[in-house]
């Protein structure tokens, strides 16, 4: 396994995260323990859940079955680095959600609980609230790194200038702010590129692309569909209609290449600039030996320059679009 330091911070973290959000509403605990404990052997020490992961099996589930296996000991804690995710909301009154003072100490002692320890490594923003001033969130999050029960801050699904104002805020109160984001990265969706990705590199922070297959449009879906092992529905299908020409391209080059189409899309998001881990989030152990796979794969300037023909990519804003 292959290491990297988290942007600017000293932390070091695998080249891949595990996704958790499967765990509970797909996987039972058991098979959950068990991935969990794989990735370990594999020398994953980066695992990313949210307080709102659980869905139909309830509110906070997968921070609970994370909990239940750092309680079975073995250093499992210890050798792992964690991230969760405070935003949504909990409950049905008004200061159950969202990046209030109020709502980010309540959750985090939730989030302790369920996990079943004392620090969360990783503590990140699920969302940009607009209704809370930076002062307000960054005087919260400061309390609890000062109480020893979060260690580093991130965001998800933040816009560039978002990142801005939240590290000009930060450096204003002497706190090291934001140590990375978690952002919708892949071949099918580069929109990042625009704004995101460069503010992420000015200001060090560590990019962890999520949903790096596209909801299995990436994975070989066409010759999955074709040999009867998955239908594809919802948003997937209908970005699928759309984008059909592009990923039998995509799945046709894979095949030229002998590889995998998602052990091609996990490698080509490694060698994208500020990327630190992209998140794999295996519903079975055999899903995450597939993305494992990725790791042993090189791809040379000649099969990048052909993916980024398959799925155009932006060039930074504004020369995106202005001259």
């Amino acid at each position: 396994m292959e290491y990297t330091h988290l942007g600017r911070t000293g932390l070091r973290v695998s080249r891949l995260c595990l996704g958790t959000m499967n765990f509970g509403p797909h996987t039972e605990e058991a098979d959950a323990h068990q991935i969990m404990d794989v990735a370990h052997e594999q020398g994953i020490n980066f695992f990313d859940t949210a307080n709102i992961y659980g869905f139909s099996a309830g509110k906070g589930r997968t921070e609970q079955i994370i909990g239940n296996w750092f309680a079975q000991g073995g250093d499992r804690r210890e050798r792992t680095v964690l991230a969760t995710k405070v935003y949504a909301d909990m409950g049905d009154w008004p200061n159950d959600g969202k990046l209030s003072a109020l709502n980010i100490r309540r959750a985090v002692e939730a989030s302790l609980k369920r996990l079943r320890t004392d620090y969360i490594d990783l503590y990140q923003m699920h969302h940009i609230d607009r209704a809370t001033p930076w002062e307000e969130i960054w005087q919260a999050m400061e309390v609890l790194v000062a109480q020893g029960k979060i260690l580093y801050v991130g965001s998800s699904n933040f816009a560039g200038w978002h990142i801005a104002r939240a590290q000009e805020a930060a450096r204003a109160r002497n706190f090291l702010g934001l140590s990375s984001e978690q952002s919708l990265y892949n071949l099918l969706e580069r929109s990042v590129e625009l704004e995101v990705l460069p503010a992420a590199e000015h200001y060090g922070l560590g990019v962890i692309p999520w949903s790096p297959l596209h909801s299995g449009l990436l994975g070989g879906v066409l010759r999955k569909e074709s040999e009867g092992v998955r239908r594809t529905s919802g948003r997937a299908a209908e970005m699928l209609a759309a984008k059909r020409e592009q990923i039998q391209a995509y799945e046709d080059f894979a095949a030229e290449l002998g590889h995998e189409p998602g052990d091609i899309a996990l490698a080509w998001l490694l060698t994208r600039p500020a990327v630190t881990a992209p998140i794999v989030g295996p519903r079975t152990l055999e899903q995450l030996h597939a993305a494992l796979r990725s790791l042993e794969l090189t791809l040379d300037q000649k099969t990048l320059d052909r993916l980024d023909e398959i799925f155009p990519g932006h060039r930074p804003a504004p020369e995106a679009y202005a001259w």
